[in-house]
């Protein structure tokens, strides 16, 4: 009996003391993580004078910087966390600032918004404040992760958002973005097999297999050669999609960079478009003909190795012919993937990008066909080049519109 009352008392005990060791727990203030660029000392006067400030006087001490710059791999966990959060790409700004997962800012938000917002935490679950301009703003944008976002004057209070979050329907808390997600999937899908509808690769690989013809190969060695070649275009396409979208990462604004992409791929089809109709007019989008001569004399060799390098070339030279698709696509994903979500991405862009030579490849039987098939791509060259040019500028405003 004795170690029974014993341990119920004990028991009583645990039972009574653990409410009050969870309020102290629930009530500790989570660590403030401050995403920046350690080059923009406008961002860290910002940070330091007024985030700081704002933040101490609520009770928060804890504050934990990252330098997504200098550091890749905080640049990898910014936009993992922004995902996990379900935070809009437009909403993601230069500066962002998590305190807790409970109220994030996205810039240079005025210090009485964050003031307000930290005294009025029961009113919302999560809540995100847009405000992206070091200078000159006159609006901030907020969204409470459901219902849609709201725009106010720089000097408009917060408590109207959240007077109108309040107002919502039960039906409308979940904390879906705002829009449906992108079919970015579909966007990668679709704009690789149009950028592989490239004049300047079938040219060369119709003239590569015409070759291998003269020299008697048979169809499994021409196969092979052609594989060979078009799995060498692959891997010189990937890496350059590889690099660029390093380069967007390290940037220090990565939609910027997406937006730059976007209008990038609507110029070059324009160009694209100007071939067809005024073809006499200067800048053009093809490969050089000291590059057309390299590559001729690596393939003639008609070896694998040769076939790899010739491969190779074309899709580092074929890059200015068609790339403007690619950027565009390449810079999206350093804005609104991760890197090795990129990475996949980009596997399966270029594996769309190679399809039409694919088939091109597998549909050469004989030479007579080799031959009509020459002809038709020599005799619908322009067409080609108007529709590639239609194609990117109409992709170009897609990810304009719709992704950035």
């Amino acid at each position: 009996m004795h170690w029974r009352t014993l341990g119920a008392v004990i028991l009583v005990l645990l039972f009574t003391l653990m409410p009050v060791g969870m309020t102290g727990w629930a009530d500790t203030p989570q660590p403030v993580v401050i995403y920046y660029n350690r080059a923009c000392g406008d961002c860290l006067e910002y940070v330091d004078g007024t985030i700081v400030s704002a933040l101490k006087n609520a009770g928060y001490n804890d504050f934990v910087y990252k330098d997504y710059v200098n550091e890749p791999a905080n640049r990898q966990e910014l936009l993992r966390r922004s995902e996990t959060l379900q935070i809009p790409p437009h909403f993601q700004s230069h500066l962002t600032i998590f305190v807790g997962e409970t109220l994030i800012l996205e810039g240079h938000i005025p210090e009485h918004v964050i003031t307000d917002l930290l005294q009025n935490t029961h009113r919302y679950q999560r809540i995100v404040v847009y405000q992206d301009k070091m200078s000159g703003a006159t609006e901030y944008t907020i969204w409470g992760f459901r219902g849609e976002p709201q725009t106010y004057p720089l000097d408009a209070p917060v408590t109207q958002y959240l007077d109108f979050l309040g107002q919502q329907e039960e039906h409308d808390t979940s904390l879906a973005p705002p829009a449906q997600r992108q079919p970015l999937l579909l966007l990668v899908l679709t704009s690789g097999f149009l950028d592989g509808l490239n004049p300047c690769a079938f040219a060369v690989l119709l003239f590569f297999i015409a070759f291998l013809f003269t020299l008697r190969r048979s169809m499994k060695s021409i196969w092979a050669m052609g594989l060979t070649y078009i799995t060498a275009i692959y891997a010189a396409y990937f890496l350059i999609g590889l690099g660029l979208m390093r380069a967007v990462l390290f940037a220090n604004d990565h939609h910027f960079m997406a937006k730059v992409g976007s209008w990038l791929v609507i110029l070059m089809g324009l160009i694209n478009v100007k071939d067809y109709f005024f073809p006499q007019l200067p800048i053009h989008l093809r490969i050089s003909t000291i590059s057309h001569r390299w590559i001729k004399s690596w393939l003639q060799k008609a070896t694998l190795p040769a076939a790899a390098v010739g491969g190779f070339l074309v899709g580092l030279c074929t890059f200015p012919c068609s790339g403007g698709i690619y950027v565009a696509v390449v810079s999206l994903l350093g804005a609104r993937t991760t890197f090795w979500q990129g990475f996949a991405y980009l596997g399966l862009y270029n594996l769309m990008f190679v399809s039409p030579l694919l088939i091109m490849l597998v549909g050469i039987g004989n030479r007579r066909v080799l031959h009509q098939i020459r002809l038709v791509e020599q005799s619908s060259r322009p067409w080609v080049r108007l529709a590639t040019g239609v194609s990117m500028i109409i992709i170009g405003a897609v990810i304009l519109l719709f992704f950035v």
